[in-house]
């Protein structure tokens, strides 16, 4: 199983998401080809209701103990509840370019 399986099923099985979304992007840090590290989360859930987004990250963090341990390096969370996500009309924000390692530009 891949990581981004892992924490896909991770996810549903912790939080029974309405939406969810793993995205592996790895290639764009200075990682080896064909890595599995570095993961953008997309979730949607009720269990989100009155909790603050770092409330959430912990929540998203603490069920993927597993794959921190395993070799997880990265992960960019955006938790959402239904309504938060019908009022951004099922959009959640491009992650920047990766400016660490070897992508790092000198100003």
């Amino acid at each position: 199983m891949t990581f981004q399986q892992s924490i896909h099923d991770a996810l549903v099985e912790g939080l029974s998401p309405s939406a969810i979304e793993v995205i592996n992007e790895s290639h764009m840090h200075s990682v080896p080809k064909d890595a599995q590290t570095h993961f953008k989360v997309v979730i949607v859930s009720d269990a989100f209701a009155a909790k603050s987004p770092v409330e959430r990250h912990r929540m998203v963090n603490a069920l993927l103990g597993a794959e921190w341990k395993a070799g997880l390096h990265a992960l960019s969370i955006h938790a959402y509840t239904p309504g938060q996500w019908r009022d951004r009309g099922g959009s959640f924000p491009e992650s920047p370019p990766c400016m660490g390692g070897s992508k790092a530009t000198s100003k």
